[in-house]
């Protein structure tokens, strides 16, 4: 008898439902091999988790910007899944810090240097991203699916993420780059040799040996941009006219109207993934969980931000021609304090945001003001709030203050202080007049719910520029 003709107990499914008798019969990779194999992986997802978080802060575009944020934070995973596994096959030291080929060096380090989004996306996309997504499926297909059933499960998940990734990409090219010119064409066929060069990105291929591959962009290392920037539709990025909290917290002003300041601030969130980047970027030496759980953080927050983004646009409410959405706070952060200094204040800031004034009152706010989609949005802004602070303690105040909090805390608001937000100087050099921008909002909100506006709502007009406390405010978007 043959194994194709192996009969289970009433033609039930064979082992486990895994595969077939036949697939499992064949020998497949050896666990040297393998682990090899998957390595090459894990230095993919990770240098691809370098270039989102490096290139997120500077690049304008905001969709590619919470776009990144998302990536890096699969890229993220999927590194822990295959440290994970790597350590389980019998590989101790794991060597997973090695750089498995030199041409994939080159590669990576092209696709960070990209001077331009087009070059940028064309790298990561249509050759680093296709190329992973392709060495995954190809080790599912010639791998033992029973012995190595582990690896081909830690596998077929990043495939679908990877699709989702390419796909987007794909998108993103169409939509942002169209024909690729001369200088593009070239630079993917370089790319495409340091891969050859490499025997693929999984190392499956025989290695295409000759001439030594000269460094194009990467010749000058990559210097990481702290300047956020922002697209057009961001015309106003200074704006600092609107105390978006004096009004959330006025007890006088109606529910109703303090939902849109609610968006605001969601939407206003962009700015803490431009930071949190700079942090993750410059941040050397701490262990691989300490990048996951940021990275976490970051999308988090990147997410927050397209929850302002959808409430508008629930609303029917153009946000860029009405809401100036400012990045005051990820400006003044990266180019005034270390990386250090940043995380202390972003602890610090976590915690403000737990009390009475906090994540729980703008859940009630929405509540109050029967909003379902704000009530839901805000509801998952107070969880992942809660689960930043845990971050902020295991991985600040335990880290570097041996878990004394008060004088983390105390660090934290002690940085704070040094940040200095020019309000005056944003105006006087004309990048901002400080535009109130709540009237007109709140007047096409009214419009559009049929409502007649409230005047004295519409009246309201305080500023950030009284007070250091309300300059502080301003950033209090974490």
């Amino acid at each position: 008898m043959g194994i194709e003709d192996y009969q289970t107990y009433r033609g039930l499914p064979p082992l486990a439902g895994l595969c077939d008798m036949k697939d499992a019969a064949k020998p497949g990779l050896s666990v040297e091999e393998s682990v090899r194999r998957l390595k090459r992986f894990h230095y993919a997802f990770k240098r691809l988790h370098e270039i989102f978080v490096a290139r997120l802060t500077s690049e304008p575009v905001y969709e590619l910007k919470t776009a990144f944020a998302h990536h890096a934070y699969l890229c993220a995973e999927h590194v822990s899944a295959l440290r994970e596994r790597v350590g389980e096959m019998r590989e101790p030291p794991l060597g997973l810090e090695d750089v498995p080929d030199e041409n994939l060096e080159i590669l990576f380090d092209e696709i960070l240097a990209a001077p331009t989004t087009e070059l940028l996306l064309r790298g990561v996309y249509d050759v680093a991203v296709r190329h992973l997504l392709a060495g995954l499926r190809r080790h599912v297909s010639v791998t033992n699916p029973l012995a190595e059933a582990p690896t081909v499960r830690v596998c077929r998940f990043a495939q679908i993420e990877l699709s989702d990734m390419l796909e987007f990409g794909a998108r993103a090219v169409d939509a942002l780059a169209g024909a690729p010119g001369v200088e593009v064409t070239e630079w993917v066929g370089f790319l495409e040799e340091c891969l050859a060069a490499a025997g693929d990105l999984d190392g499956a291929d025989e290695p295409r040996r000759g001439k030594q591959l000269a460094r194009r962009f990467s010749e000058t290392p990559y210097t990481y941009d702290p300047v956020p920037k922002r697209d057009e539709r961001f015309a106003d990025p200074y704006n600092m006219g609107v105390n978006a909290e004096a009004f959330l917290y006025d007890p006088s002003m109606p529910p109703d109207a303090k939902v849109l300041m609610l968006l605001y601030k969601r939407l206003r969130e962009v700015d803490v993934p431009e930071m949190m980047a700079s942090i993750l970027h410059e941040t050397k030496g701490k262990p691989w969980e300490y990048t996951r759980a940021m990275t976490r953080q970051l999308w988090d927050e990147a997410r927050h931000a397209m929850m302002g983004e959808v409430g508008f646009a629930a609303m029917g409410i153009d946000w860029p021609k009405l809401v100036p959405v400012n990045f005051n706070w990820s400006l003044a952060l990266n180019t005034q304090l270390s990386p250090r200094e940043r995380h202390a204040v972003l602890y610090f800031i976590e915690q403000g945001l737990m009390p009475k004034t906090g994540k729980r009152y703008e859940w009630e706010v929405a509540t109050a003001a029967q909003s379902e989609l704000a009530k839901t949005f805000q509801d998952y802004d107070w969880a992942g709030e809660v689960l930043h602070s845990r971050i902020g303690r295991e991985w600040y105040v335990q880290e570097e203050f041996q878990g004394k909090q008060k004088e983390a805390t105390a660090y934290g608001d002690a940085c704070w202080n040094k940040v200095f937000v020019d309000w005056a100087s944003f105006r006087d050099k004309g990048l901002t007049q400080h535009r109130n921008w709540w009237p007109d909002l709140y007047r096409e909100a009214c419009r559009l719910k049929g409502m007649t506006p409230d005047e004295r709502v519409a009246a309201f007009q305080e500023t950030y520029e009284k007070t250091r406390a309300d300059l502080k405010e301003v950033t209090g978007s974490a």
